[in-house]
């Protein structure tokens, strides 16, 4: 089965909708959420207990049914990139990028020579354990990864425009939460300083013609988003809607039966 790509993906002008991975990593997830009609999926290695083992396991369901793979390594660090790409990810999502310097470092480290300087192996689960020629190998996957910048901290902000710049970056994806904790106003996302970096985060975006990320809990907030330039909508995380959707049907369960007169005899 052709490798899905992530890139091309991103730079499409459709909707691309996702679901994110932080807790559930049953052998039988990558077939579950392909039944969906989900165009993605982002897996987080940053704060979930993942390690990469389970990681190389997760990608594996996933390209079952033929789902890539968006992944947050632990960190920006070479070894956490080039592993995560090795095990077959199909994407990065990188956290906290502050400079147009370290997103080139990032594309660096994710990408083969003559481009960049990831090390190479070849034959292993990123190419499917396929032998195929270093040439071509390298190229397919030069032209397949696809890379997302987070951008989640004042200085990501001041920076943005030269982040977005960048030549091998995709995706600018805004980690609300994280944003607003550097601006010293967490979680208040009507706060006028939010609300201004945010502003900057979509015209940047825009201006360079990247994708625009966002991990919405609602179908209302995705179309929010997607009203005002995000095209990059990842639909809740796993636990979230777990315990959301649980919660509301165990809810309407209780006072559907507390309207009930009582059991049938």
């Amino acid at each position: 089965m052709p490798r899905p790509n992530l890139k091309r993906l991103l730079a499409s002008d459709k909707l691309k909708a996702g679901h994110s991975l932080f807790e559930f990593s049953t052998p039988g997830i990558g077939q579950i959420l392909g039944a969906t009609g989900i165009d993605f999926v982002f897996v987080d290695m940053e704060h979930s207990g993942f390690g990469i083992t389970e990681l190389k396991q997760l990608i594996t369901s996933l390209r079952a049914a033929n789902l890539p793979s968006l992944v947050r390594p632990p960190s920006k660090s070479y070894h956490h990139i080039a592993r995560v790409l090795d095990v077959g990810a199909d994407g990065l999502l990188l956290p906290m990028v502050a400079t147009a310097d370290e997103a080139h470092q990032i594309v660096q480290h994710a990408t083969y020579p003559p481009r960049g300087q990831r090390g190479i192996a070849l034959g292993i689960a990123h190419d499917g354990y396929h032998p195929q020629t270093p040439h071509k190998a390298l190229q397919s996957a030069n032209r397949r990864i696809g890379i997302a910048a987070l951008i989640e901290t004042v200085e990501g902000v001041q920076n943005v425009d030269e982040i977005a710049a960048v030549d091998g970056v995709d995706c600018i994806w805004l980690g609300h939460f994280d944003l607003s904790a550097s601006l010293g106003i967490p979680g208040e996302f009507d706060h006028p300083d939010f609300k201004q970096s945010e502003r900057k985060i979509r015209k940047a975006a825009r201006k360079h013609g990247k994708a625009l990320g966002f991990l919405v809990v609602s179908p209302e907030q995705g179309i929010d988003r997607f009203q005002k330039g995000y095209d990059v909508i990842c639909h809740q995380t796993d636990v979230g809607l777990y315990r959301q959707t649980l919660t509301t049907d165990i809810e309407n369960l209780r006072v559907g039966c507390g309207r009930s007169k009582g059991r049938k005899k």
